[in-house]
């Protein structure tokens, strides 16, 4: 699933190439949404919320889209080939006089009135990226059950939202802990600080760096380095599942440079 600097990267480049200019053709290709026409309406704004995308039209409509695992967003100009996948997986198109906005493989679109936008991400906790970011908030949230493995808090959008998988195993290794340690043995302020700093730093590029190495290979410290040495001090990396068994996910760890609790690895 993309992490919230990514989205934020989607939101502001549809923002840039959308926002101030009228639609001339909008093709909404889900069934819910199949005799919907927003033709002629000129779009407001495109913004990230976490990792919600909303792109927002005049008269009060929001286009409300999630990418998850699969989804994703290409710009191109008009007349240009399409190359982010076969057609039957486009779900949108939004094209304007000078740019084309093509959704591929969302799972969630929906359109709904800007002012009932807080029914889809009001639950959210506070936006790592967002103008409501609220780091004493973030903290509060996170450190709320203090028992629950810190992995999986820090998955939970309820909390803070924009940290995605990637995020969690890198910042558990930088703060020198295992996922499955306790909230309220990680250091909460630490984490939500140290977060908030990755995805400043990565948000207006694609993918996530979280080394300071370009270089292929090395951009990460354990993330996706299942039994290759650790960055650090060479060790093999290691990796599990974390979170509910029905929601579990893979993290990555180094069993020298990380403290804490973790189950059996392969």
């Amino acid at each position: 699933m993309p992490e919230g600097d990514t989205v934020w990267l989607t939101a502001r480049r549809l923002d840039e190439a959308l926002a101030g200019r009228t639609l001339v053709r909008a093709d909404l290709r889900v069934p819910q949404l199949a005799t919907t026409d927003l033709a002629d309406r000129r779009v407001t704004e495109v913004v990230a919320r976490g990792k919600h995308l909303m792109t927002r039209f005049d008269g009060g409509l929001t286009l409300h889209s999630h990418l998850r695992m699969d989804g994703s967003w290409h710009l191109y100009a008009p007349g240009e080939r399409w190359r982010g996948g076969p057609l039957h997986q486009v779900r949108a198109v939004l094209e304007t006089p000078a740019r084309v906005a093509v959704g591929y493989r969302l799972p969630v679109l929906e359109l709904l009135p800007t002012a009932e936008e807080d029914g889809v991400v009001g639950h959210l906790g506070p936006d790592l990226l967002g103008p409501d970011w609220n780091p004493a908030e973030a903290v509060a949230r996170l450190g709320a059950e203090p028992a629950r493995p810190v992995g999986e808090a820090l998955l939970d959008q309820r909390n803070l939202a924009g940290v995605g998988n990637v995020y969690v195993s890198e910042l558990c290794f930088l703060r020198g802990i295992t996922p499955w340690t306790p909230v309220g043995e990680a250091g909460p302020e630490k984490l939500v600080a140290l977060a908030k700093k990755l995805l400043e730093a990565n948000k207006a590029r694609p993918g996530h760096i979280t080394t300071g190495d370009l270089r292929r290979g090395r951009t990460h410290w354990v993330y996706g380095r299942e039994h290759r040495p650790c960055l650090r001090c060479g060790t093999a990396v290691r990796v599990g599942q974390h979170g509910p068994p029905e929601r579990a996910r893979v993290a990555y760890w180094c069993p020298r440079c990380q403290r804490g609790p973790h189950p059996h690895a392969n």
